[in-house]
């Protein structure tokens, strides 16, 4: 008689493996042991691919730092081709300074039309002449109970009057004009009109009304000269804004009379 085979040696309340699925267990666990070498194999690309791309990346930002931070040997190079404006070369800023020496400020750069400028500005020159004159009479002419506070007013008014006047005629003889003083063309040439009024009132309106009148004009003469004469621009603006705080003492005056 045959002996028996003798059972498979078990754990405690493990139940034995029978001997019909030994084969599956061993191709699952050669299975299991190739997923985790293909596991392996992929983290490790997974790592190099990492470490490549954090190289790219730092080199990447390396060069633009390099761009934006230029070194002393490109930094002129650079900065002039981004930054910097054009600028005439000193050798033929000489040559046009030797040129037509006699029209002193004027130099062939100057990009207005001089005739024009010059029309206009003793134009201006007639409006401040006629206005210091028209503020110098209504100075001593002034009567009545507040007469005292608005003559002060017209004083101040006709002296800063006077001193756009002589900027104006400065700027005519730098572009090589003549400031038109004649007493006959005066009038006819201002912009604004020689008032001389009853009352205390009513020099203070006529002289508003020159202001305003004035205003006008000059703004329009600043839009002209904006990118063709800097220098008459900005002379001209600024005595635009001396002539709106006149316009707005004048009319605060008027309101205050006007009150009481």
């Amino acid at each position: 008689m045959q002996a028996s085979a003798e059972p498979l040696p078990t754990r405690a309340g493990v139940p034995p493996v029978p001997p019909a699925m030994s084969p599956d267990i061993d191709r699952l666990t050669r299975d299991f042991r190739q997923l985790i070498s293909d596991f392996e194999v992929l983290l490790k690309n997974a790592q190099t691919l990492s470490s490549e791309g954090a190289a790219v990346a730092r080199a990447e930002l390396t060069r633009k730092r390099e761009a934006a931070v230029p070194d002393s040997s490109s930094k002129g190079t650079r900065s002039s081709s981004h930054s910097s404006p054009h600028l005439t070369d000193v050798a033929t800023l000489r040559q046009r300074a030797r040129s037509h020496i006699e029209e002193g400020a004027v130099t062939p750069s100057y990009g207005a039309d001089r005739d024009t400028v010059v029309k206009m500005l003793n134009d201006a020159l007639a409006t401040e002449i006629v206005c210091v004159l028209r503020y110098k009479r209504h100075y001593f002419m002034a009567q009545g109970l507040s007469s005292d506070s608005v003559k002060e007013e017209f004083k101040q008014h006709a002296a800063e009057e006077q001193d756009h006047a002589d900027r104006i005629a400065e700027r005519i003889v730098q572009l090589g004009g003549e400031p038109d003083l004649n007493p006959a063309n005066l009038v006819a040439r201002a912009h604004s009109e020689y008032v001389e009024g009853t009352s205390l009132v009513d020099m203070i309106r006529e002289d508003l009304v020159a202001e305003r009148i004035a205003i006008e004009s000059y703004r329009e003469i600043v839009e002209y000269l904006d990118g063709k004469d800097p220098t008459s621009h900005r002379m001209m603006r600024d005595i635009l804004a001396v002539e709106e705080e006149h316009a707005e003492d004048l009319n605060s005056l008027l309101l205050g009379l006007k009150a009481n």
